[in-house]
C-alpha cells in the first residue's frame, strides 16, 4: 500500500461519525462537532505556549461560527475551539426559533409549545462549512492567505449527541484543554505517534 493509500484510509476512517441509525437530528438536543481541514493542513494559526494563536484565517473560522445564531434562529452555540487544523465546537437545536444565549444546564431545552425546529445538523454545518470556504477563498485572491485547491474542509464531519449535563460539561472541558494537549492531539500532523484519549468520552 503506497502512502497515498494510507492517507486515504486515514481519512476515511477519521471521517466516521458516531451517528445513530434512525435518530432524528432535527430534534432538540446538544451535538458535539470536529471538523478538519483538508488534508489536516494547517491554515488557522498555531499553538504556542499551549495557546491557541489565530492568524485571519482562524479569526474568520471564529467569526462565522459565532454567526450561527443569527443564520438559524433555532440553533444555538457552547463551548469551541479553533484549532490550527481543525474545529470543535457544540451546536445546540431548539424546541422552537428562539435567538439569545445557549441554555445552560440542560442540553435539551424543552419547551410546552412551539414546532420543532425544521433544520437538520447537517444544514447548520454544511452552512458554517460553505461561508468560510466562501469568505477564505474571496480573501485568498485579494489578501496574502494562502490559496488552497478548492475545498477548505474534509468532506464529512464527526458528529456526537451530548446526551446528558455530565457528559456536556466533559465535552467542554476538553474543548477548553484541546490546545494544551496539541503535541498529543491525533489531528498535529508534527505531533506524537501517541494520541491523546478523548476524556469526555468515559
Amino acid at each position: 500500500m503506497g502512502d497515498a493509500d494510507v492517507q486515504f484510509v486515514r481519512e476515511k476512517h477519521h471521517r466516521r461519525s458516531i451517528r445513530l441509525r434512525g435518530y432524528d437530528y432535527t430534534q432538540p438536543g446538544a451535538y458535539f462537532v470536529t471538523i478538519c481541514t483538508r488534508g489536516r493542513e494547517c491554515l488557522f494559526g498555531e499553538i504556542v505556549d499551549a495557546k491557541m494563536h489565530s492568524n485571519e484565517v482562524g479569526r474568520m473560522v471564529q467569526s462565522t461560527w459565532e454567526e450561527i445564531p443569527r443564520h438559524y434562529a433555532g440553533a444555538g452555540i457552547d463551548g469551541f475551539v479553533v484549532m490550527p487544523n481543525h474545529f470543535h465546537g457544540i451546536i445546540v437545536l431548539r424546541d422552537h426559533p428562539v435567538v439569545g444565549a445557549t441554555p445552560r444546564g440542560c442540553p435539551v431545552s424543552r419547551q410546552a409549545q412551539g414546532p420543532a425546529p425544521t433544520m437538520l445538523l447537517s444544514d447548520v454545518v454544511k452552512r458554517f462549512k460553505s461561508l468560510t470556504t466562501a469568505r477564505f477563498r474571496h480573501a485568498a485572491t485579494k489578501s496574502a492567505w494562502p490559496g488552497f485547491c478548492g475545498r477548505l474542509w474534509q468532506r464529512n464531519y464527526y458528529e456526537h449527541i451530548v446526551r446528558d449535563d455530565d457528559e456536556w460539561n466533559r465535552i467542554r472541558r476538553y474543548i477548553g484543554d484541546n490546545p494544551l494537549m496539541w503535541e498529543l492531539d491525533r489531528e498535529n500532523p508534527r505531533g506524537h505517534t501517541a494520541t491523546i484519549s478523548e476524556s469526555w468520552q468515559v
